[in-house]
């Protein structure tokens, strides 16, 4: 399911911060971020050992990206390209208005049906698309002000039960305060677990019996141009039965 949980002030010291967890089948391999494409050297995410792509990365210009498959599109498809191949599509450009446009204009027919998301220090975006079963165009939405929401349903889509039962908690915790390093609000929402009898669907953190669930999580925020901070990337693998321990991503 993933989601992604995004706080934009575009006049703060810190315009964008973006709160990702990637659900996935706990058998599919994979490497916590960092520099791991040659031919892409200002890249740093998380590595899919399965296909070679990401789920969620930065580069060195500032631009972050973060796909989400849509529901009921778990896994590759016969014929259709890896979609974590447009996390580093995205993050090839050096700012995220140049790389919504440049997904903008990709057929979405050539892969199975995602959500995804590009922001830097100026501009975030929501893009989405369909499949082979919907519009033969990728739609691209401005982010707006404040929070939102990305689940595999779409931006700020109360179809979701997450996105019904998550946002009014992340809307009432303290947001994180980079130039403190104190994202701890953020990362105990991101981390947390359904209560007993609650519904996994609606919690951020949960583990299936069939072994899919969520696997990790990441914190990162970008600061404005100019000011002399320096973009921060925290990231935690999520074990089942254990405390996650988010640490600094070197950038």
């Amino acid at each position: 399911m993933c989601t992604v949980v995004i706080l934009r002030h575009s006049g703060a010291a810190w315009p964008l911060i973006v709160g990702a967890n990637r659900d996935e089948m706990r058998t599919r391999p994979w490497r916590p971020p960092a520099r791991h494409w040659p031919d892409r050297p200002e890249v740093v995410g998380g590595y899919d050992e399965a296909a070679g792509g990401s789920w969620f990365g930065v580069n060195e210009h500032g631009v972050v990206a973060g796909l989400l498959n849509r529901p009921g599109t778990l896994g590759p498809a016969a014929g259709m390209r890896s979609r974590g191949e447009l996390v580093l599509d995205a993050l090839d450009h050096a700012d995220a208005a140049a790389a919504a446009e440049a997904l903008a204009a990709l057929d979405p027919r050539a892969y199975r049906a995602f959500n995804m998301l590009i922001g830097d220090s100026r501009d975030a975006f929501s893009i989405r698309a369909l499949g082979r079963e919907g519009p033969r165009r990728v739609a691209v939405s401005p982010l707006p002000e404040g929070l939102s929401m990305i689940t595999a349903h779409g931006l700020n889509d109360d179809a979701s039960p997450r996105q019904r039962a998550q946002w009014p908690r992340f809307g009432a915790a303290p947001p994180p305060d980079p130039d403190r390093d104190d994202f701890a609000a953020w990362e105990a929402l991101l981390t947390a677990e359904a209560p007993a009898g609650g519904n996994p669907e609606a919690a951020m953190r949960f583990m299936t019996e069939r072994g899919f669930g969520t696997t990790s999580s990441a914190l990162v925020a970008l600061p404005q141009p100019g000011g002399g901070r320096k973009p921060i990337f925290r990231f935690a693998a999520i074990e089942p039965g254990q405390t996650p321990v988010f640490r600094r991503i070197p950038l």
